[in-house]
Parts: C-alpha cells; structure tokens; sequence
C-alpha cells in the first residue's frame, strides 16, 4: 500500500516492554518480513532509544494533573468490579479489564511519582479536550483513497475504555502512549497494523488530541488465525510465520491468509 501510494516504507521495533523484549525475537521478525518480501527505507526506529520523549509527555500530563497514581493489584480490581453486582462479568476495553477508579482522587501534586503506576483520568482528560465527538479515517482496500469517518462519542469513551495506565516502573509510557508519539515525530500518513488493534485506536485518538499531535489514516487488516480461528501470537508460539514457511506455505499464501489484495503481490518492495 506505501509503494501504491509512493510512500515511505517504515518499520519500528516496540521494545520498551523489558518482560517480553528478547534480541532472538526482533531477528524473528527481520527475517520474517524479509522472506514476506518486505523491505524498509530507513533502519528500524527503536523504542527503547526513546525513553527521554516519552517521559517528557508523561511529565506534561502529570503537570496537567490529567495523571494520578494507583497502587491497585489486578486482584483488587477483579475484586471492586464483582463487589457491587456479584456473578456479573466485568467490563473489559481494548486495554483489559476496565478500572472502577478506586485511586482515582489520589493526590495529583507536587514531584512526578516515578516510582507508582499512573493512570488517566479520562473524564478530566475528554473534559480538556472539550469536543463531543473523536474522528479519525478508516481506509479500505484495495483502494488506499476509499475511506470511511469513524466517531466516537466522549460517553462512550468514558464507558468503553476507563482510566488506562500510561506508566509503570518497568514500562516507561506503555503501548499507546509510544506509538502516538513516534508516528507524530516520524510524521506517519498512514498506519497499518491488525484488526485486533482497532478499538484501541479510540484510546490513541484521545492521546493525539490531548498532545496536539496528529491523527494518521487508519487501516486495520484481517489477521493471521488457526484451525479454530484463533489469532497467532507470540504467547502461543514465538514462531508462527517461521513454521509456516517450514511447513511449505509461500508468501503468496500468507499474503491471502491477511486479505492482501492481489494487486500489491507482486510489486517491487525495495
């Protein structure tokens, strides 16, 4: 889609999760991408060299008391959400289980606590960016320039996604809040990336408005899925296009797999 468009081809490594970061797993990906026909225009931007600009933003939201610290086990928020309606199911949005916001009037002054997890305040954060409704555009395929607006109103916001966690001890400004951040400062036009990111795009929406920065073109393809159509990921096997490609499959066949359309096949990927 970038080289139908005469775009710039960028691939970034998201590396600021120490836990599941491992240097055997990012050559996976390298050769994966490779054997895909996959080529990029500049070397990988790496998360982990970034830590500075995302500790800048997460200072900017905590000077802003849009931030507050939470101290909550995922044991006491399973606990407060079956407390009031026992047997009912908790809530969950694109970011796991949503918080009750047990912490939520913790104090909010004085030095950043980098020493606690912080969550946003998502009411206090849509009450600052004060529109009614969230925009971004959806692209089709195989047409790059059909595309559809999708909205999303600030009730829903606030009932679909709670208050999600922008920092931890040991994961300085968590999935959302990087990938905002480094698609502004690349300059990023379009994103493409899995279905099954494609609610929490509502939460990155928030984050370019309360940031001022941009909203990119958005368009989420199908996923690669197993016999029972269960989605392949690295908690179920760290190598799953490896053994593909072990067992025969071509990238033809991978290609089909995601609903790529024929049409970008066979083009040149330098």
């Amino acid at each position: 889609m970038a080289r139908a468009a005469g775009g710039t081809f960028l691939l970034r490594i998201e590396d600021i999760d120490s836990t599941r970061a491992r240097p055997k797993w990012e050559q996976a990906i390298y050769d994966d991408l490779h054997w895909l026909g996959l080529r990029w225009d500049a070397p990988p931007l790496r998360q982990s060299d970034r830590i500075d600009a995302y500790d800048t933003a997460l200072r900017t939201l905590w000077d802003q008391r849009l931030l507050y610290p939470c101290h909550c086990t995922r044991k006491d928020i399973l606990s407060a959400l079956d407390a009031p309606q026992e047997g009912v199911a908790p809530a969950y949005g694109p970011d796991g289980l949503i918080y009750p916001g047990t912490c939520r009037n913790a104090p909010r002054a004085g030095a950043f606590p980098s020493n606690a997890t912080l969550r946003l305040d998502m009411a206090a954060a849509l009450n600052q960016i004060a529109k009614p409704t969230l925009a971004f555009t959806e692209t089709g395929v195989p047409r790059v320039q059909s595309a559809e607006t999708v909205l999303y109103k600030t009730e829903a916001l606030l009932n679909n996604l709670g208050d999600i966690v922008l920092y931890r001890r040991d994961f300085v400004g968590s999935y959302h809040l990087s990938v905002v951040l480094d698609d502004a400062d690349q300059q990023i036009s379009h994103v493409i990336r899995g279905e099954d990111l494609f609610a929490a795009t509502q939460i990155h929406i928030v984050l370019q408005n309360l940031l001022q920065c941009p909203t990119p073109i958005y368009h989420h393809h199908s996923l690669v899925r197993d016999g029972a159509g269960k989605r392949l990921a690295k908690r179920d096997d760290a190598r799953a296009i490896a053994k593909y490609r072990a067992d025969g499959a071509t990238p033809a066949d991978i290609r089909e797999m995601v609903k790529l359309p024929s049409m970008f096949q066979n083009s040149p990927l330098r």
